[in-house]
């Protein structure tokens, strides 16, 4: 499904990318794990198109979209759900949801909302809420969901897990699982490396902009390095 090659790019004179190559099969979930600062935000932030690539290709489903607008690619299908979550406060849980799916029909969005919402009864509960008013955990689900609104064929979910409670991550992770089990395609970066290589039917490790490893989810997860860098043994 997706394909990058050679990828670079750079924060000014400061190179971010170097040369990345991988690869995302159809209903597969992929982690990619690194330290703060390794570059996985901004590799997320390339494929959905709101960060400059210097060099190298993006090939999605056989389609070069290296410099395709985001608008273009999330029609395409290439959704992302940020880091921080960056819901609409002010707004209501069904308007940030409704918002999510403004490249589909009517019919399609009002479709996809009832989906989202069998997944997520707790924001079905608040749909009249506004969206600042939900927990942190809350807003993860939103955000998911106002995602899953897009109907995306790749999801692209960055730091999930930040700054929620254990209890709260593996409710979130679930719902990971849960998304993949439908047949969503996912590329997932977070900083819990256990977790997201756990989940993952494969994993990349990125390091100061480049892979160093890559594999099976749980063959990373036995690698003595990953363990000395990520997991704390």
């Amino acid at each position: 499904m997706l394909e990058i090659r050679a990828l670079e790019s750079q924060y000014g004179r400061i190179p971010a990318l170097k040369g990345i190559d991988l690869r995302i099969a159809e209903g597969e979930l992929v982690a990619l794990v690194g330290a703060n600062g390794a570059g996985k935000t901004t590799l997320l932030r390339a494929l959905s198109g709101v960060q400059r690539v210097s060099a190298g290709q993006v090939l999605f489903r056989g389609e070069d979209i290296t410099r395709a607008s985001s608008d273009r690619r999330v029609r395409l299908g290439i959704v992302q759900v940020p880091e921080g979550r960056l819901v609409f406060a002010p707004l209501s849980v069904e308007d940030n949801l409704r918002l999510g799916g403004y490249t589909r029909t009517r019919a399609e969005s009002g479709l996809a909302l009832e989906q989202v919402f069998t997944m997520f009864p707790a924001l079905a509960e608040r749909r009249r809420q506004p969206a600042g008013m939900l927990s942190g955990g809350q807003q993860q689900m939103l955000a998911m969901g106002r995602a899953m609104m897009a109907q995306p064929k790749l999801l692209l979910l960055d730091e999930p897990s930040m700054g929620l409670a254990p209890r709260l991550v593996e409710e979130i992770f679930a719902y990971i699982r849960a998304l993949k089990a439908s047949g969503t395609t996912i590329f997932l970066v977070d900083q819990n490396a256990y977790a997201a290589l756990a989940a993952a039917d494969r994993g990349y490790v990125l390091e100061t902009g480049r892979i160093v490893h890559s594999g099976a989810g749980p063959q990373l997860l036995e690698d003595e390095q990953v363990q000395q860098a990520f997991l704390g043994l």
